[in-house]
């Protein structure tokens, strides 16, 4: 088994758009009952201060309070009242940055992931924010957890080898967000063209 590594805090402390491309290869690690399940990060999105498309934008709320605390936390929120997406905060406390997860590989704790999404294609399986949610069984009882805590029932651990990995699932694309109407044309989701696991690819 890896000997995970919650990546340090000071990793989340520059802007979502250095963390999101620099979150690439590390693994997302859910702790569960049943053990741990995860892999590695292939693709994220950046929303930013003064980013129309950032739910920070219109202030505080309760929804987003996660968002303007210290960085290296979890911000989960409900979509269509029935999906959670998972995201980092970044920057230090009242800057209200995060990065989207958008996709993993599906690399260990397979029984459990396919417990709580079972799909006939295993690159369906955490191939967007919200099937992976729902596969590692992220919902809003996470909202607030600490990544860069091993204790943690969600967290983000250094992997020895992203570099490798990024060269060897690459190149790395960089294009605009997915299902936004509102700085549309930001070029701020970045991914890894290799790995079967992007939920959707840049039109050449």
């Amino acid at each position: 088994m890896i000997d995970f590594a919650p990546l340090a805090r000071s990793f989340y402390e520059p802007s979502a758009k250095l963390v999101a491309p620099a979150l690439l290869g590390h693994w997302l690690v859910r702790s569960t009952p049943r053990g741990l399940c995860g892999g590695p990060i292939v693709e994220t999105e950046a929303y930013l201060r003064n980013d129309p498309a950032c739910h920070a934008a219109p202030g505080l709320t309760r929804r987003n309070r996660v968002m303007f605390g210290p960085p290296g936390h979890v911000y989960v929120y409900l979509i269509y009242g029935y999906h959670y997406c998972v995201n980092a905060v970044c920057m230090p406390a009242g800057s209200a940055e995060a990065v989207l997860i958008r996709a993993i590989e599906a690399r260990f704790g397979q029984e459990i992931l396919d417990r709580q999404r079972s799909v006939a294609d295993r690159n369906q399986l955490t191939n967007g924010p919200a099937k992976l949610c729902q596969a590692m069984a992220i919902d809003l009882a996470l909202d607030g957890v600490d990544l860069c805590d091993l204790r943690s029932p969600l967290f983000i651990a250094e992997n020895p080898e992203s570099v490798a990995f990024r060269k060897q699932h690459g190149p790395l694309v960089t294009t605009t967000r997915i299902g936004i109407t509102r700085a549309a044309n930001l070029l701020l989701r970045f991914y890894l063209e290799g790995s079967q696991f992007v939920s959707r690819r840049a039109r050449r």
